[in-house]
């Protein structure tokens, strides 16, 4: 069983490091790659929003989305991810849990999480580290973690 698990994300990569002590080096388990991530709303949405008919009136207005396309895409991966943790944490893989992640995706990615994988979660940090090595994803991690 791996002490911490170290997740790296963004909306386009998922690195998964496992560490065994404090002072060990990170080593990668898995990297996941979500090239949506990167497409723009035109590429992922095919067609106008609709129209609708007003409910009063003989008016017509087009209809929008609350989340952009994009967006929507970035919450599919979150899910994707915080499912993966938690599969892992139902087979012990790990006791700690630390994410780091872009501010926007953090967010994302921990609605996704249950309550038990929250609950081992002991250390957030907003930073984009995943095309970052090993040695400079640990120096950005608290000493102990």
């Amino acid at each position: 069983m791996s002490d911490v698990w170290v997740v790296v994300a963004s909306s386009t990569r998922c690195r998964i490091f496992t560490q065994h002590k404090h002072s060990a080096p990170l080593e990668e388990l898995e990297d996941l790659v979500h090239p949506e991530g990167r497409l723009h709303d035109r590429d992922l949405a095919t067609d106008r929003p609709g129209r609708s008919f007003d409910s009063f009136g003989s008016g017509r207005h087009g209809m929008g989305q609350p989340v952009s396309p994009t967006e929507q895409e970035n919450i599919r991966f979150a899910k994707t991810v915080a499912s993966r943790l938690d599969a892992a944490r139902k087979e012990d893989a790990f006791d700690r849990l630390v994410l780091v992640a872009d501010p926007r995706f953090l967010g994302h990615l921990r609605q996704g999480l249950t309550p038990a994988t929250r609950g081992r979660l002991t250390t957030e940090l907003q930073k984009n580290l995943t095309d970052a090595d090993p040695a400079t994803i640990r120096e950005a991690l608290p000493y102990r973690i």
